[in-house]
């Protein structure tokens, strides 16, 4: 298993020391420290409740530590004003709630509340960000729909529009491929690579597909239980034991035959059955 990274040695503007998180009296992430690197793409992987959308809500000020502190440009991020938080920090959450009667056009403007205020109103270039956020999602057809009205895949897209017409220096996802077909998870995920290649973004995600992780992270984050697990790039963290220590599952880890990037494989049941029946 890879050494963690001394995040004392890691340029991040977005860290955690020693923070715990959770629901009530229930911790679900403990003692977690760690360093997003900046201008970089992370993302965190893991199996079901391991604690990683309970990091990424405690990192976007969603959930406010039982213990230990999120940090934004050094500072603990629950004593920033709520309005420089979001200027600097986009959120996309997992499954979001859609408010019904609101148009698409509507819902991706809200993306540029936190640039408006009382000597800021409504401008041209609010009217540039929008609209540029609509053209990288594919949903400028869609601009004049109301979001309640649209299939899943569709209001994914818009909501990762909203989150970008922010246009924030860190970018937080919460699985923003859930009920994309393959196609548009690819486009989602080229697109967020794009804006951290073009603008430096630092982009931060939750995934549950390896593979896909180990093709766009920048920076992997494996964690099990509420801890993390390895750390480091995908060749260093998607290996045959952290895998069965993180999922449980027996695999292989071939390359990509497209990218180079490691690429799991399960060995299911069935998988180790068929193996067996290959003559030799």
């Amino acid at each position: 298993m890879p050494d963690l990274p001394d995040p004392s040695r890691t340029a991040g503007r977005l860290r955690t020391e020693r923070v715990t998180l959770g629901y009530g009296d229930r911790a679900v992430v403990t003692d977690l420290t760690t360093t997003v690197p900046d201008g970089r793409v992370t993302v965190i992987v893991g199996a079901n409740a391991c604690g990683k959308s309970t990091l990424l809500r405690g990192m976007a000020r969603l959930l406010t530590p039982t213990a230990g502190s999120v940090l934004l440009d050094g500072r603990a991020i629950a004593s920033l004003p709520s309005r420089q938080v979001a200027r600097t920090l986009g959120l996309l959450p997992q499954n979001p709630v859609t408010p019904e009667g609101v148009s698409v056009v509507d819902l991706v403007g809200r993306g540029r509340h936190p640039h408006q205020g009382a000597l800021r109103r409504w401008s041209s270039a609010d009217e540039e960000a929008v609209a540029e956020a609509l053209r990288l999602t594919d949903t400028l057809d869609l601009a004049e729909r109301l979001v309640d009205e649209l299939s899943g895949g569709q209001r994914q897209r818009v909501w990762i529009a909203m989150a970008l017409a922010q246009q924030t220096d860190l970018l937080l996802l919460d699985e923003p491929t859930t009920y994309l077909d393959v196609a548009h998870q690819v486009e989602v995920l080229d697109l967020l690579a794009e804006l951290n290649e073009a603008r430096g973004t630092t982009v931060v995600m939750v995934l549950h597909d390896l593979n896909l992780a180990a093709r766009y992270a920048d920076h992997l984050v494996a964690m099990r239980d509420g801890r993390i697990v390895a750390a480091g790039t995908p060749a260093e963290v998607i290996t045959e034991p952290c895998v069965s220590e993180v999922f449980g599952m027996a695999c292989r880890v071939v390359p990509d035959p497209v990218t180079g990037t490691p690429m799991v494989v399960p060995l299911g049941r069935a998988a180790r059955h068929r193996t067996q029946e290959v003559p030799a």
